[in-house]
């Protein structure tokens, strides 16, 4: 039985068919990427699959149960978390108090979830911002607080949705090391990116999205040398690379 099993799910805005029969698989402790090109249909997928959107067609299973059409909470109780492009966290709150929000989900008392937070902010390299309130954040230490606010539901499967937007060449260096480590520790994870050095660095199968359908997937270095991929995306330049 797959860990996270995508069937056929489609999702239409109007006369826009924003994901087509799209269907996957993840596994245990696997790191699967998506790109595609913007509007390829990436992030309404993930949507659909942590309870934004309900799927038109399809349907999602999470450990074999049916999720799709669930609400964004009620998925996030089966221990999948996910992050947004734009990282938005409460700005009057403290780093840590934003992390504390998340460590509610599973614990209920206030010093426990302080621990727990404490805890994940020591992992993602922020405890020395723990009192800074959020608003005071860089674009890339706000991404970094939004994961950690994830990572405080505890996750079995974790979402992300380009957390390496806006940073330098050092900064996603730094990310692709943390993701390794979250990995690491048992989090299974599938992650959209447009910086082709990370997701090809991180991720053990790729998914290409186009037009909201699948036009490949597979080991990063089989895809970036299909020849419909560079056509639809990444470019003569990189497959030749």
């Amino acid at each position: 039985m797959p860990f996270l099993e995508v069937r056929e799910i489609g999702k239409s805005f109007g006369g826009l068919q924003a994901v087509k029969n799209l269907s996957f698989t993840v596994e245990p402790g696997e790191i699967l990427g998506i790109i595609g090109p913007n509007g390829a249909g990436k992030t309404t997928a993930f949507n659909m699959i942590a309870g934004f959107f309900p799927p038109d067609t399809g349907e999602v299973r999470f450990r074999g149960e049916k999720i799709a059409g669930l609400r964004p909470w009620d998925i996030s109780r089966r221990r999948i978390a996910r992050t947004f492009q734009l990282s938005k966290p409460f700005g009057d709150l403290t780093v840590l108090e934003n992390v504390v929000v998340g460590a509610f989900q599973r614990h209920a008392n206030r010093p426990d979830a302080q621990r727990k937070a404490e805890g994940v902010l020591a992992l993602v390299g922020m405890t020395g911002r723990a009192g800074t309130e959020a608003h005071n954040l860089t674009v890339v230490d706000r991404k970094r607080l939004e994961l950690a606010r994830c990572l405080a539901t505890e996750p079995e499967l974790l979402l992300l949705d380009e957390v390496v937007a806006g940073a330098t060449p050092a900064e996603a260096g730094e990310m692709m090391e943390l993701i390794r480590r979250i990995r690491d520790m048992g989090i299974t994870i599938l992650m959209v990116e447009h910086v082709m050095r990370v997701i090809m660095g991180l991720s053990h199968r790729v998914l290409v999205l186009h037009h909201g359908e699948t036009i490949a997937l597979g080991e990063p270095k089989a895809v970036s040398r299909d020849p419909v991929v560079l056509k639809a995306y990444l470019g003569e330049r990189y497959g030749k690379a």
